[in-house]
């Protein structure tokens, strides 16, 4: 069964167009709301988290009215990380949760995210089954047995003792100073009161959303914010989240950055010498840097790569019974602790390694030398389909081959944005910048 709505990552748009509407949004409550109703049971709830834009309280409302339409009780979280909806959809015993945020985007876009009854992302047979009710008549509740909403006012706070019980037992961040970059999003509270209570010193930048300046020059996608108040306050390291809270970047005292490789490349060291590894593996994505996949060979271990999206990496990790993964932009799962990724509790591995080692966030955060790697986007209008173009198809083919045996090319479309995204890695970094300056100019040809 096909997909045409949801992508990679739930359904994504622009607020007040299609398919980001008030209108779109009721309809797939209804429908999500029909998929997860379970006849013969007396109640049903479903749990709605969100971050700080302006366009969630408008989806809110309208998904409230969907869900509720089909018998569904609604109990409302208010803004709280991705990763928070998963925990309280398994703990409150919930049927469905549904996160609303476009994550790393900007505010004019928002989303909306599943996660089934066991707290995990619904799989594409899933996605593509609510999708198809779309299509026809979605079947009402009775009046009587409509449902109703409620506001939940201690959410986060479940959520956040719950991140504070992710951090080894006895260990304490005193004497640490942090800085914590909330990105105007959804951890904007819990992220700086966690690391307090945890006993760090705590610099809280983007921690002002006003429904406008979510991700704006500040979070996991723009790290110059994080970078400069590290330095600025003298600080041990940073942890720069994105909107969602769901990725994360840490940046040592000099204020330089930490990728998602360099972190899950600590944790598979750390975690094998424990004897906490599952399987020998960790589970990433086609994007992560060859140099993780060399750092891992030399320790033992594998790398298991999966196409780009987190939920491919968790449902890699479940199918193969492993228990770290994630992707290079951020998104960090541990399922011994999480059903996403989560940017706060990832951060906190990092910081009791720190407080553990007593080594600073410099020594941990550079764990392997990075293969030369090049990621150029490249934006196309609606209807157009760069890649399908011969003239392209060839140019690609020509310069894997200059490549050959020296790197790799992965090219793609991007899951979330109408973006292609042209990747290489290459030991020589003057041939990288060549073959990948060749490929954007037929691809930007193409898109007009």
């Amino acid at each position: 069964m096909t997909r045409k709505l949801f992508g990679t990552d739930g359904v994504r748009g622009r607020a007040n167009s299609f398919p980001m509407t008030a209108e779109m949004a009721l309809r797939l409550g209804a429908a999500a709301g029909r998929y997860f109703r379970r006849e013969g049971r007396a109640a049903h709830r479903v749990v709605i988290g969100k971050d700080t834009r302006l366009s969630g309280y408008m989806l809110e409302n309208a998904l409230t009215a969907g869900l509720t339409s089909t018998g569904m009780n609604v109990l409302l979280l208010g803004p709280v990380p991705t990763p928070a909806v998963g925990f309280l959809t398994r703990s409150m015993r919930a049927d469905l949760g549904v996160m609303i945020s476009a994550s790393h985007n900007p505010h004019q876009d928002n989303g909306i995210k599943f996660f089934g009854p066991d707290g995990f992302k619904l799989s594409d047979e899933a996605e593509a089954e609510i999708e198809a009710m779309l299509a026809g008549e979605i079947a009402l509740a009775a009046p009587e047995t409509i449902g109703r909403a409620k506001r939940i006012e201690d959410g986060r706070g479940r959520y956040q003792e719950f991140v504070k019980t992710t951090l080894p037992a006895g260990v304490r961040l005193d004497g640490l100073k942090v800085v914590i970059d909330c990105a105007n999003g959804a951890a904007y509270r819990a992220a700086p009161e966690v690391l307090w209570e945890l006993g760090a010193e705590v610099i809280a930048v983007g921690v002002a959303p006003n429904g406008k300046n979510i991700n704006e020059n500040c979070g996991s996608t723009h790290v110059q914010t994080a970078a400069e108040a590290v330095v600025a306050h003298g600080a041990d390291v940073g942890i720069s989240l994105d909107g969602d809270a769901d990725r994360v970047m840490i940046l040592d005292a000099r204020g330089r950055v930490a990728d998602g490789d360099q972190i899950m490349a600590l944790m598979a060291t750390r975690w094998a010498e424990d004897g906490r590894l599952r399987g020998g593996a960790l589970v990433a994505t086609v994007m992560s840097n060859l140099g993780l996949e060399r750092h891992l060979e030399g320790r033992g271990l594998r790398l298991e790569r999966t196409a780009v999206g987190d939920r491919y990496v968790v449902e890699r990790m479940r199918e193969g019974g492993f228990n770290l993964g994630g992707e290079q932009s951020g998104h960090i799962v541990m399922t011994d602790y999480a059903t996403t990724g989560d940017g706060l509790v990832a951060g906190l591995q990092f910081l009791a390694e720190m407080a553990r080692t007593g080594e600073a966030a410099e020594v941990l955060a550079r764990q392997f030398v990075e293969v030369p790697q090049m990621l150029r986007n490249v934006r196309y209008s609606a209807g157009k389909a760069p890649l399908e173009a011969a003239a392209v198809q060839s140019v690609i083919a020509e310069q894997e081959r200059r490549v050959q045996g020296k790197g790799r090319i992965l090219i793609r479309k991007s899951g979330t944005e109408p973006l292609v995204r042209v990747m290489a890695e290459c030991e020589d970094a003057a041939l990288l910048e060549e073959v990948v300056g060749t490929i954007v100019a037929a691809v930007e040809r193409a898109a007009g």
